[in-house]
This record gives C-alpha cells, sequence and structure tokens, in this order.
C-alpha cells in the first residue's frame, strides 16, 4: 500500500510529507487548494507523462516521492525482472521533473526509466479519475471490463494463442503465395529467354563473323553487278565493241592510203583490247561466288541477334551467359504448391480451433454477464439507485483477438424505460455511480493494493452521496482506498482525513496538507457544511455526522 509521499516544489506545493492509512483516506479542501495537483503528484511516480509546468516558479525541479510498503508478490516479481532490489517489502519510487523539461525516476535510488514507472504503477495504484467515466461511454471498453470481472483469463489467453497463430499462418501463406506468384513470372520471363536463346543458338563471337560475312557478301554482289554492266557495255549488244566494229567498217576502204592506214589499224588494236578485257571481266565474275539464299540467312540472323541484343540491352557474349543463367535458375526455383497446401490446411485446422475457443469464450461471457449484471445492480440499488435497470447486449460476429463477441451495457435509470445506451442516457452523477459500483465489483478480482477516486462525488448529493462514503468504507476494507471529494456525507467515512489549504504569504501562493484530529475534521466537515467560519450548531452539526459514521461502519 502507499504509505507516504514526500513533495517538494510541485506546483504551489513548496513542501508537503503526506502520510497514508489502510482504510479510506479522504482528501478535502476548498476548490482550487490544489487537490488535482497532489493527483498529478501520484501520476508522475507512477510514470505517467509530466511537464516542467507542473515545477514550482522560480525552482530549479519538483520532487514527488512515494513509499509502498507490504508490497505483493506480483510487484517482487516485476522488480526482480528489472533488476531493482528491495527490503522489508518495501519501495521507495521518485519522480523528479526539471524545469528545462527532463526528468529523471527513480526506484529505491536507482535510475530508471518512465516506462518502468509506468509498469510497476499499474500493479501499485488504480487511479479514478472523472476522464475515466468515459469508459462507459465507450462500448469498445465495456468487453474489457467484463472480462476482468471474469477473473479467471485462462479462456480469454488460450484464445488469444490460438488467434495470433492463426494470423501468423495467415501471413505466412499469404507471403507464400505472393512468393509463389512473383516466382510464377519470373519463371515466364525465365522461360521466354530460354526459347528465344534456344531457337537462335547463339555461338560466341557469331555476330562479329556474321557481320563480317554479311559485308563481303553485299560488296561482291555490287562487284558482280559493276562487272556484268560493264562486259555487257563492252561486248554486248549495241556494245562499245560493236561500235568499234561499225567504224572499223567504214574505215577499211581508205585503209589503204595514209593517214587512214594508221587509224584503221589502232581501230583494230582497240576492238581486239576490248574484247580481251570484256573476256577478262567476264572470267573474274565467274570466280566470285554468289550465294543469295545466304545472304538472306545473313541478313535475318543478324536482324534476330540485334533485336535480342536491343530487347536485353547487352552484347552477344552476355546474352550466352544470360541464357545459361536462365537454365540454372529455372533449376533452382522449385514450387511451393506442396508448402502452401500445407499450410492452407494448418489454417483450416487453426481455424477450428480458434472457433471453438471463441465460442466457448463466448459462453463463458454470457454466464458472466449475467453475474456481473446481478452484481453491478446490487451495488447500484445500493447507492441510491434502486430502479435501475442494466443488461448487457451481447453480439456475435466475426473473429478479431478479443474473440468474436461484442458488449455494450445498457441502463435504464427509471421505471417503464427499455434499457439503452449509457452513452444516450446516464447523468454525471449516475456515472459516478455507476462506475463506483463497476469497481467496486471489479475489486474483488484484481490485486491492486491501492485504489484512488478522484471527485467520484461529481453530480451527487444527499443521501446518494451517504451511500457512495459508505460504499467507499465498505471497499477500504480490503484495500486502500484514497478519495478527493466536496462532500461531508463521503468526507465523514474517514479512516484518515487529509486537508489540503492554500495560503496566500507575501505575495506567494503555498499550498499545505494536513492530517486532522476529531476536532479538525469537525471543523473541516462543518466548513464543507456550511461554508467558512460556520455557527456552533454547524460545529455541533458536523460533529453528529461524524459519530453516527463511526455508529455506521461499526455495525
Amino acid at each position: 500500500m502507499l504509505k507516504e509521499i514526500f513533495i517538494e516544489n510541485l506546483a504551489v506545493i513548496k513542501q508537503a510529507v503526506i502520510p497514508f492509512s489502510d482504510g479510506l483516506n479522504i482528501f478535502t479542501g476548498e476548490t482550487g487548494a490544489g487537490k488535482s495537483i497532489l493527483i498529478n503528484g501520484i501520476n508522475a511516480v507512477l510514470g505517467q507523462r509530466s511537464t516542467k509546468d507542473i515545477v514550482r516558479s522560480g525552482c530549479n525541479k519538483a520532487v514527488v516521492t512515494a513509499l509502498f510498503t507490504d508490497i505483493a508478490a506480483n510487484v517482487k516479481e516485476k522488480l526482480d525482472e528489472f533488476g531493482v532490489s528491495y527490503e522489508d517489502d518495501e519501495i521507495s519510487i521518485t519522480r523528479e521533473i526539471n524545469a528545462d523539461g527532463g526528468s529523471v525516476a527513480r526506484i529505491n535510488g536507482r535510475t530508471t526509466s518512465v516506462s518502468v514507472l509506468k509498469e510497476l504503477g499499474s500493479l501499485l495504484i488504480n487511479i479514478h479519475g472523472q476522464h475515466d467515466n468515459q469508459i462507459l461511454m465507450d462500448s469498445e471498453k465495456h468487453i474489457k471490463i467484463l472480462d476482468s470481472f471474469g477473473g479467471d483469463d485462462t479462456l480469454l489467453t488460450e484464445y488469444k494463442e490460438s488467434f495470433k497463430q492463426l494470423q501468423q499462418t495467415a501471413r505466412k501463406l499469404k507471403e507464400l503465395k505472393k512468393r509463389e506468384t512473383e516466382k510464377a513470372e519470373r519463371l515466364r520471363s525465365l522461360n521466354e529467354i530460354i526459347e528465344e536463346m534456344r531457337e537462335l543458338e547463339l555461338e560466341e563471337g557469331e555476330d562479329e563473323a556474321l557481320e563480317k560475312e554479311y559485308e563481303t557478301a553485299q560488296n561482291a554482289e555490287q562487284i558482280i553487278s559493276s562487272l556484268n554492266m560493264c562486259v555487257q557495255l563492252l561486248s554486248g549488244e549495241e556494245s562499245a565493241s560493236d561500235l568499234i566494229l561499225k567504224a572499223e567498217s567504214e574505215l577499211e576502204d581508205l585503209s589503204d592510203s595514209s593517214p587512214y592506214s594508221e587509224l584503221y589499224e589502232r581501230l583494230s588494236a582497240a576492238e581486239i583490247e576490248i574484247s580481251d578485257i570484256a573476256d577478262e571481266l567476264t572470267a573474274i565474275t565467274d570466280k566470285i561466288e554468289l550465294d543469295g539464299q545466304r545472304v538472306e540467312y545473313l541478313r535475318q540472323r543478324i536482324s534476330k541477334i540485334n533485336h535480342l541484343k536491343r530487347k536485353y540491352m547487352c552484347d552477344c557474349s552476355q546474352l550466352i551467359d544470360m541464357y545459361n543463367n536462365a537454365l540454372e535458375e529455372t533449376g533452382s526455383l522449385e514450387s511451393s504448391s506442396d508448402e502452401i497446401k500445407k499450410l492452407n490446411e494448418e489454417k483450416e485446422e487453426l481455424l477450428k480451433v480458434v472457433t471453438e475457443r471463441a465460442k466457448t469464450l463466448s459462453k463463458f461471457r454470457e454466464e458472466t454477464a449475467r453475474k456481473f449484471v446481478s452484481r453491478v445492480t446490487e451495488e447500484l440499488t445500493f447507492l441510491n439507485m434502486p430502479n435501475v435497470i442494466l443488461d448487457v447486449k451481447h453480439e456475435k460476429g466475426k473473429l478479431t483477438v478479443n474473440g468474436m463477441d461484442t458488449m455494450e451495457f445498457l441502463i435504464s435509470a427509471n421505471k417503464g424505460e427499455e434499457p439503452k445506451p449509457i452513452s444516450r442516457i446516464a447523468s454525471g452523477g449516475e456515472l459516478s455511480r455507476i462506475m463506483l459500483a463497476l469497481k467496486s465489483v471489479i475489486a474483488d478480482k484484481d490485486s491492486i493494493p491501492t485504489m484512488i477516486f478522484d471527485e467520484i462525488d461529481t453530480g451527487v448529493s444527499g443521501k446518494a452521496a451517504q451511500k457512495i462514503g459508505i460504499k467507499l468504507k465498505s471497499i477500504g476494507k480490503v484495500r486502500q482506498v484514497i478519495c478527493v471529494t466536496h462532500l461531508s456525507q463521503i468526507a465523514v467515512m474517514a479512516d484518515n482525513h487529509l486537508m489540503i489549504e492554500k495560503k496566500t504569504d507575501n505575495e506567494r501562493t503555498e499550498t499545505s496538507v494536513y492530517q486532522l484530529d476529531f476536532k479538525g475534521r469537525t471543523a473541516e466537515i462543518a466548513r464543507i457544511m456550511g461554508g467558512e467560519n460556520p455557527s456552533q450548531l454547524m460545529l455541533k452539526t458536523a460533529e453528529e455526522e461524524l459519530i453516527k459514521a463511526k455508529e455506521m461502519c461499526d455495525i
């Protein structure tokens, strides 16, 4: 339990040592006296977020130290896990908040992280603030409340384990199918390469050799064409040779006289020379080989090779490497169909297990809901809500991490009205009492030794407030309760009454915390009932209320 809190330079609190006792500890004080600051200080040592604004003006840091005694076994286990030593079943937790925004956390003087404080704090104190009433407004939180009331989380744990296995198997199966699709696409691409290259039967350096051969073949064709044209011009019809012969014939009759004889001889020699040249050109042409089919083959093959070179952006040698690598890779890309089949079977089996466990959990929750309604209704009746009707709307749907159930609290606070969602019906005072009823029935199920209620009395008064006080007193018999209140009906129930008082001295505000004796309690109860400077009658009434409360609780 929380034994003591030391506060230094926390907002308007310069320094305070606040003792706590077993049972019901009550904080009272005027509005704005600093009760919320105290709660903030407790939150700080529990690892909750804090800001530099909480540091007292002009100071370097704020310090809050909480002393816990009679620590439970689960707290000791957690300390052992963190490697923190402890003696005499007690621990001291300190949180320093610096003016520059930084903070330091310590357990028994050993520096630790805020996350460790938060994890440890969740085992030491349960704080209920006004904002916690919003839990009742959020139907998604209702199933957690019911599970907490159920106490035995074995079914939920088993379900979550199997659901996690199902999720993991489903993810693995999805990933494997994805890889199989990618593998199939890769195989398609590799097979395309293999088929193209296999059809081509490409050899190392073949492209260069073919280019050279094709170039030569192209030149030969041109040469033959030119030579044939020359032969045709020299010795064909109407060729140079025929023309010379005609000229020679015209000069033949004149050849006996000079200078025609000389010209005739020259024409005769030219005709013979041209005829020899034509014969020689014909002979050369006959020697040049020209295979038209070979040329076309070369052209087509070179075209195919160049197409693949452009397609894969590589040279001939790299194409051959690509082909060989493709052959090798296709051999390594084994199908995962067997593994997929196995995982599908495993998924189906897990789905059966998860579904069965979800049904078992759902049945347990249904039984828990009936008990929960009965217990909470009983508590609400005691808290001056006798006509309340509480119901749990239970629906079953798809499997989630929390099972197949959705559960929502429905309430009717007035006779004749059908139960409706709490968010649409309950007032602030009703929410406070409903939450107290929930805390009361759940308190029997957890092991957190200290419960803090920050203004649980919001929206209530009179008899309802008295009932809240009695209930807090009742809870205080099984665990430590700390409560901030503005109502005398609750304050009179205190086992330990602490007053928070704000004073202004020398233009500086300071808040102090006092542990009240019976006389002090009488004065404070009278102030709460009648304001400042209460009359003797009011003081007498306050004294009687304190005595009546003690007698009521002693029964």
